[in-house]
């Protein structure tokens, strides 16, 4: 009993002395103007992309891919339309030889065409045609005119008419040990962007969900970079849901000034105004690249202090590179 007692007592006393009494984090390295607190700069503890999170994430092409090559049914068509690892597949096309193995991949389209953010769809249109990755097949047999594979890898069920392209290794992303997340570092990045959609047109994600946004390669962006979301006051002003909170009343009845919020939109109280564009920048997340093309990137979210958005912004995180 008396051991399990010391224990107790040197845990906690380490705790302590990493984060003091009044939740301060310790760093010599604390930016001027700030106080080092675990509100303002809590320890980030990523989630590391796994195997399949690196093949499975999609991306985004500025140009459509050729479709030449492409899955035209498999073993038991017409009955079955739907192929999983271990299944056959025949592909049409051309330049198939005997152990190439393809990536599969699905062109898609948002059928529902309302906007996340104002603006979205054109933004999307602009960077580039979005892709799913669906799997990975192994080619059997070219004997035929259409060439035989099997699936040997798949996220998704593989669909005739997906497109099948050369398969290419993807470079892991090396492992990022805890550190500070500085959720109000103002604006100083070179390389910013915007995340333009998520997976599955996803519009609020959490860790572990891709995002792609529209900078990449040709803005120096590479496979390991960290990117930080960010959001202004003004992203929740103008959303149709998010905004409604921003008319109720903030005040106590027993304030003998009002306070109102931007009576240039809404009713002018008496009292102190508050202008939201004065509120500071917040980050919301972290979020490492994974994949890249010349003008896109896909992250993978892997440190979240709240939902990240479709449409909020992302800029290189200097600290973690």
């Amino acid at each position: 009993m008396k051991k399990i007692g010391v224990l107790l007592l040197l845990a906690a006393s380490g705790a302590w002395g990493q984060s003091g009494s009044n939740g301060t984090v310790a760093n010599s390295n604390t930016p001027e103007g700030t106080v080092a607190t675990s509100a303002n700069f809590p320890i980030e503890r990523v989630q590391m992309p796994t195997y399949a999170d690196l093949y499975c994430a999609g991306f985004i092409n500025k140009h459509s891919l050729p479709d030449v090559n492409f899955v035209a049914g498999g073993l038991q068509t017409p009955s079955t339309t739907k192929y999983v690892t271990g299944d056959i597949v025949y592909l049409r096309g051309s330049g198939y030889t005997p152990g190439a193995e393809y990536e599969i991949v699905r062109a898609l389209r948002d059928v529902n065409e309302y906007e996340m953010f104002p603006g979205q769809h054109k933004l999307l249109k602009d960077t580039g045609q979005p892709y799913m990755e669906v799997g990975r097949v192994k080619v059997l047999d070219t004997r035929s005119r259409a060439a035989v594979a099997q699936v040997v890898f798949a996220c998704e069920p593989v669909n005739p008419g997906d497109t099948a392209i050369p398969f290419a290794e993807k470079q892991t992303v090396p492992f990022h040990p805890p550190l500070r997340f500085d959720r109000f570092l103002p604006t100083g990045s070179k390389v910013y962007g915007r995340i333009v959609m998520g997976k599955d047109f996803d519009s609020e994600l959490g860790t572990g969900q891709k995002v792609y946004f529209n900078v990449g390669a040709n803005q120096g962006v590479k496979v390991g970079d960290y990117f930080r979301a960010v959001r202004n006051y003004d992203a929740d002003l103008h959303d149709p849901v998010d905004s409604l909170s921003f008319k109720a009343a903030i005040s106590e009845d027993t304030q003998s000034k009002q306070p109102s919020v931007d009576p240039s939109l809404w009713t002018r109280g008496n009292g102190p105004v508050i202008h939201v564009r004065d509120l500071p920048r917040r980050a919301v997340g972290e979020i490492v690249v994974i994949g890249v093309t010349p003008t896109t990137a896909t992250g993978m979210i892997v440190f979240a202090m709240e939902d990240v958005h479709a449409g909020d912004g992302v800029e290189l995180d200097e600290q973690a590179q």
